[in-house]
């Protein structure tokens, strides 16, 4: 089925809550406000999901794959605050039209994740767990969030990293902020995925050596520093293809994704949007076989046997 790995969309019951509160996250009518960023002008269509459905049709998708962003910090905020927002998300995602489907998300602030709360939602069906890139960039986080990372391999289920929130800008009190509106997506987010990537290839990988996983934004171009990586003594198996680590390809175009392929080969690769907040973009990969891989193909082997059924 031609499937789009990565899209956002708020349900009713999640915006509100987003209204309701009086620190950031938050929303001020259609404006949200996230402490590292600039307020930004939230389109209502891009929420509304008859019209979202009619646009996942157009696009040719069967299947368009939904999870929270990340970058609002929710997973982080305090268990009482994170979890009716956990919930509406949840809730109002899985409740969504055909043919969108659900990565679950995971409260990161309490002393210990809740792996019985990852089941339940898997349970449900959501097609596998989204963590932040922010939890995943040392041994530490790596460790931490095992006893969700071992739900997921022991339900066949793969892992999405997308980035998590940007730092909070250091200004004088009462100041603008002085970075334009696309720095978060350009520096702190593929900075996330970029070193996410490595301590995948250090810490994760050894720890849950059957694990799907796949990174977001093609993993901030990680990959492409293969030769740099053994040239300092971090390996010597650049040549050797990762078949259970996939790269989607929000916000990168034709150059990007060939460069990838080149790296990591084109079974690995597969379609993403990143819609609202991106068009999905077809690379030229010289062959239609290519597109269908990146589309049908490959996205199937990611999400397993059940290629996001729910149940």
């Amino acid at each position: 089925m031609p499937t789009d790995v990565h899209q956002h969309i708020w349900p009713p019951a999640f915006l509100a809550l987003l209204r309701s509160r009086t620190a950031p996250p938050r929303l001020d009518g259609w404006t949200l406000h996230l402490p590292g960023e600039s307020p930004y002008a939230v389109d209502p269509a891009d929420h509304d999901i008859a019209a979202r459905a009619r646009l996942a049709r157009a696009d040719g998708l069967d299947l368009a794959l939904v999870s929270l962003s990340s970058p609002l910090g929710i997973e982080y905020l305090p268990p009482a605050e994170a979890a009716p927002l956990l919930t509406a998300f949840h809730d109002g995602a899985l409740d969504l039209p055909a043919p969108f489907g659900v990565w679950a998300s995971a409260c990161l602030s309490a002393p210990e994740p809740d792996p019985g709360a990852l089941r339940r939602e898997l349970a449900r069906g959501c097609v596998g767990l989204q963590l932040p890139a922010t939890a995943l960039l040392d041994a530490a986080g790596w460790a931490r969030c095992a006893p969700l990372l071992e739900v997921a391999a022991e339900q066949d289920k793969p892992l999405f990293i997308h980035p998590g929130a940007a730092p909070a800008a250091e200004s004088t009190a009462g100041a603008e902020p002085t970075n334009p509106v696309w720095w978060p997506a350009l520096v702190p987010y593929v900075q996330q995925l970029h070193t996410s990537w490595f301590a995948f290839r250090a810490f994760g990988r050894p720890r849950h050596p059957e694990l799907r996983v796949c990174f977001a934004a093609l993993a901030g171009l990680a990959p492409l520093h293969g030769e740099r990586l053994v040239a300092r003594g971090g390996g010597r198996d650049r040549g050797r293809v990762d078949c259970r680590a996939f790269y989607e390809t929000s916000s990168y175009g034709t150059r990007a994704v060939d460069a990838l392929v080149r790296a990591v080969g084109i079974d690995v690769v597969v379609s993403g949007s990143d819609r609202p907040y991106a068009a999905p973009v077809i690379p030229d990969l010289g062959a239609d076989a290519a597109v269908h891989a990146l589309r049908h193909t490959n996205p199937a082997r990611l999400l397993g046997p059940t290629k996001g059924a729910r149940p």
